[in-house]
């Protein structure tokens, strides 16, 4: 099999693993490996090729509900947007790509001027979270606070990851990837993607 053909095998595996049981990309490359009984040193996918595969596996699987889904999702990105509009949050991840299912998390960035001011409106507005360190979109490692939220359309609870990022990170965060296609969408973005019902 060539080289082509393996990476191509090891996206559509990781897409179903995205799709169905909601995993993350790295570790759901990284289970279609073992899962594929490849050598652990086998070349991956990129990300563009893993979201390709994903595309597809919703579209072939997943065409009638995914819609209705990320709807749900996004209006609840909305939501919490609106909440921490003092925060300048931004929607990043399958949620605003439009590639989000009912067991996808919500991933909002927030660029603060002070990095501990939007935990301190979690703990005002009696939000429960849980801290954690992640890396983030620059490669180094970031601050998350993590809420369950219920997502009434879906009658299921939804993670809502908050990235704090400095007010400074914001240079450079909406930089085209290499389709064309901007990583993050704030407010207004958002509201347009609902608006137009686009993908």
């Amino acid at each position: 099999m060539s080289l082509d053909n393996v990476t191509a095998e090891i996206a559509q595996t990781a897409a179903r693993m995205v799709v169905e049981e909601g995993l993350e990309w790295g570790p759901a490359k990284q289970r279609a490996v073992r899962q594929l009984g490849l050598p652990g040193r086998t070349a991956l996918p990129d990300n563009d090729q893993l979201e390709e595969a994903v595309r597809e596996y919703i579209e072939l699987f997943c065409g009638e509900t995914q819609p209705q889904e990320l709807r749900a999702l996004r209006e609840l990105a909305l939501v919490w947007m609106d909440r921490l509009q003092e925060f300048r949050p931004y929607l990043a991840g399958a949620v605003w790509r439009g590639t989000a299912t009912r067991l996808s998390d919500v991933y909002l960035q927030l660029f603060c001027d002070d990095p501990k001011s939007a935990e301190i409106a979690l703990i005002n507005n009696h939000v429960q979270y849980e801290p954690s360190t992640v890396t983030g979109f620059q490669g180094k490692p970031v601050e998350a606070l993590s809420i369950h939220a219920l997502c009434k359309p879906l009658h299921e609870t939804v993670g809502v990851h908050l990235m704090i990022y400095d007010h400074d990170d914001m240079r450079g965060a909406m930089k085209p990837d290499s389709g064309g296609r901007s990583p993050r969408g704030d407010v207004k973005a958002l509201r347009k993607l609902l608006e137009g019902n686009d993908d």
